[in-house]
């Protein structure tokens, strides 16, 4: 029956599927059919059916998508500006224009089978079991490493609020920021427990707000008290700019839940204009954030811009309170996948008892960790070199060559899109590189 309805689709596309229908890059000159026979029929089979009526709306999927991409990412850009210099703006863009292709990429390979729901899927339909297995792979290690880097934010930031807080047990004395860290994980260890995460999927969406509130701040602290005292800065620094490279990736690292986004759209055909729109808006965020930042505090800018606002003035606390709720709602978020893989591995059935220790197990190892890291940006460069650049730019690439094999044929977009892997390799390569060597220095 699917067969006979795709020879029934009208030749006339609507005018909001016009970017969709076609590649992105035109193939109008490729020789052979079959390269794009894929591609076509699962156009014409989705141009037939009517947008779901109970999906999300375009603004509501545009307000889930810029809060995918909107994260923790926003508090390192003035720093990772510092360590490339103002030169490195233009490839700041570049980065943004890099993944919002490569988000097209997803929706494509999105379309070539109904059976794709997630981001694993794509792998699997693409290479089979071992394209699943590696990018779930990718993902759990991403979000393990982000959930990290949350519990250092919480740390660090407490720090500043309540310098010189210390608790003492007999033996044991905690303060500082691992005192901190274990309070924080305190306050979240419930969460973790929840296996219902839709209460706390919509408090995360405060993570727009605290962008646009860090934002406000860094203008409140130049127009009230600082003002532009480091308006030259350097123009290039070739040394740190595979920090502020990977720092960029995390800026638009959402890749990972784009299917999810996707599915659940009321009308599929208006993903690119979200992305779109999505895309633009954390740009400017990210770009304001990251001038403003680096024009109050130039290269003393630290890993995270909430550690330079003055402490006492109340533009830095509404600033660090409204960011730190959003990692203490987004935590029990990023782990879930991993707890729930873990236990699907070990048994079929978890006893509830057996889940909160696993979970609970979890979250400790994360605090371990985060105690032992000492630099906040050093981490964030590692998961944008490493992590990021495998699932915002080679995953997406190399899945959309092999569901619809256009390396068969020389084209623009065969081009393109080899372009931008190797621009992904070197990142990834010289990026990690670096970022290991940051971390393993300061250890």
């Amino acid at each position: 029956m699917v067969a006979n309805s795709a020879h029934a689709v009208p030749n006339q596309e609507r005018d909001d599927e016009i970017s969709l229908t076609k590649p992105l890059i035109s193939q109008e000159n490729y020789k052979h059919n079959e390269v794009n026979q894929l591609y076509r029929n699962t156009k014409d089979l989705e141009g037939q059916l009517p947008p779901c009526t109970n999906g999300a709306s375009f603004a509501r999927t545009c307000l889930n998508l810029t809060n995918a991409v909107s994260g923790i990412g926003v508090l390192s850009m003035p720093y990772a500006l510092s360590q490339g210099g103002w030169l490195s703006l233009a490839i700041f863009l570049l980065v943004g224009i890099l993944c919002y292709y490569t988000g097209i990429l997803i929706q494509r390979c999105m379309r070539a089978d109904p059976s794709i729901n997630s981001y694993p899927d794509i792998g699997r339909y693409a290479f089979g079991p071992i394209g699943q297995n590696i990018i779930a792979a990718f993902m759990y290690i991403e979000l393990y490493l982000v959930a990290i880097s949350f519990l250092i934010l919480e740390g660090d930031n407490l720090d500043k609020l309540f310098p010189g807080t210390r608790i003492e047990f007999s033996f044991v004395k905690l303060e500082g920021k691992k005192l901190f860290i274990l309070l924080a994980a305190g306050i979240i260890l419930p969460t973790t427990w929840l296996r219902d995460m839709a209460v706390l999927a919509y408090v995360s969406a405060i993570g727009l707000v605290a962008s646009v509130v860090l934002t406000g701040s860094l203008i409140w602290a130049c127009i009230a008290d600082t003002g532009f005292q480091h308006a030259k800065g350097d123009m290039f620094n070739l040394q740190g700019l595979p920090t502020a490279l990977g720092l960029y990736f995390v800026c638009f690292a959402g890749h990972a839940v784009f299917p999810t986004i996707y599915s659940s759209m009321r009308n599929k055909n208006q993903f690119s204009k979200v992305l779109l729109i999505s895309t633009i808006l954390c740009t400017l965020n990210y770009g304001l954030t990251a001038v403003l930042g680096y024009l109050i505090y130039g290269n003393e800018v630290q890993s995270q811009v909430t550690l330079n606002l003055p402490s006492e003035k109340i533009y830095t606390k509404i600033a660090i309170y409204t960011t730190l709720i959003n990692p203490l709602a987004k935590y029990a978020l990023l782990i879930a996948p991993i707890t729930c893989a873990i236990e699907e591995r070990i048994s079929l059935v978890v006893k509830r008892s057996t889940s909160f220790v696993i979970r609970t197990v979890v979250l400790l190892s994360t605090v371990v960790l985060a105690s032992s890291i000492p630099f906040f940006g050093y981490l964030m460069s590692f998961i944008g070199s490493f992590l990021s650049v495998m699932a915002t730019v080679l995953f997406p690439c190399v899945c959309y060559l092999k569901i619809y094999r256009t390396f068969r044929v020389v084209s623009f977009e065969l081009v393109a899109i080899l372009f931008i892997l190797i621009i992904g390799i070197l990142v990834a390569v010289i990026g990690t590189y670096t970022s290991l060597q940051q971390i393993i220095s300061s250890l």
